[in-house]
């Protein structure tokens, strides 16, 4: 594979991330992240329909639906988790199945809802659990290097040396942004990919908004980010593409303004909804 001239995120003083929109890649593989017609059943449930679904490097996809459509099986899918009854998943347009566990593990991380960790690890320490994709290094220079830098990026800089299960929720989930940092860290195969189930839940409006500008900011700098969220006006807010699935189905998928059309939320969530502007070229949604 080509390799990628990406410069991994840089970090300000206060945590940002620092750099254009866009990436300049080598020519080679398009780094797409795709799945093709799939079907998932589960029992006599039929959890998604024939979905195909390509996500870009360079931008962030927003999947939002109501609870039950599917959103979160899809997420496990695009990661290789769950298997589709019918239809394939590709990255760079090769079946994931054909990609050793170790080697998609160093292209793409997933966060869950919960991290459940039961054991008194330090911060610097459950960062580190996420360069294991990349084997055992005489010098672990380079790991401490990305751990380091991982934590800046995640704003949890501060928080290394304390024990995980001594923080707050958002504190953990902080953490847990730098640990699937780390582990897609300088990719050299191609564009790395973040993927998100939900990481808004359980937090408060500053920690959601955290988490959103810091997957929005990696997009920019070339990663691709598909996340899963409940809030339509985050998804508004924060996407460059939003999915909109019902039942198993893809209804919608294109930039917020054409997805997120109110007439067809409306029917979908069981809810009146309208656009309230709310700056020259912004608007959000509310109950009509």
């Amino acid at each position: 594979m080509s390799a990628m001239r990406r410069q991994p995120p840089v970090v300000d003083r206060d945590g940002a991330h620092a750099g254009r929109c866009g990436a300049d890649w080598d020519e080679g593989p398009s780094g797409e992240l795709a799945v093709h017609d799939v079907h998932l059943q589960r029992g006599n449930r039929r959890v998604l329909r024939a979905v195909s679904l390509r996500a870009q490097p360079g931008r962030l996809l927003a999947l939002v639906g109501p609870n039950g459509a599917g959103k979160s099986s899809l997420l496990g899918m695009l990661a290789g988790l769950l298997a589709p009854t019918q239809g394939r998943v590709t990255l760079d347009g090769h079946s994931l199945a054909q990609w050793s566990p170790a080697a998609l593990a160093r292209r793409r991380a997933m966060l869950s809802q919960q991290v459940q960790l039961g054991f008194g690890f330090r911060v610097d320490e459950v960062v580190n659990l996420g360069r294991s994709p990349h084997g055992v290094r005489r010098d672990d220079a380079d790991d401490r290097r990305i751990v380091d830098a991982a934590l800046r990026a995640a704003h949890a800089w501060h928080l290394r040396e304390r024990g995980y299960l001594e923080l707050s929720g958002g504190e953990q989930q902080r953490v847990q942004l730098a640990r699937v940092l780390a582990q897609v860290w300088e990719s050299g195969d191609g564009p790395s990919w973040l993927l998100l189930d939900e990481p808004e839940a359980g937090l408060d409006i500053a920690h959601q908004h955290f988490v959103l500008r810091r997957a929005r900011l990696l997009a920019c700098q070339g990663y691709g980010v598909v996340v899963v969220l409940h809030d339509l006006n985050l998804a508004v807010r924060y996407a460059d593409e939003v999915a909109l699935l019902e039942h198993g189905r893809l209804l919608r998928h294109g930039p917020p303004a054409e997805a997120l059309e109110p007439r067809v939320l409306s029917e979908v969530y069981g809810l009146p909804l309208r656009r309230v502007a709310t700056g020259e070229h912004e608007w959000m949604l509310a109950p009509a």
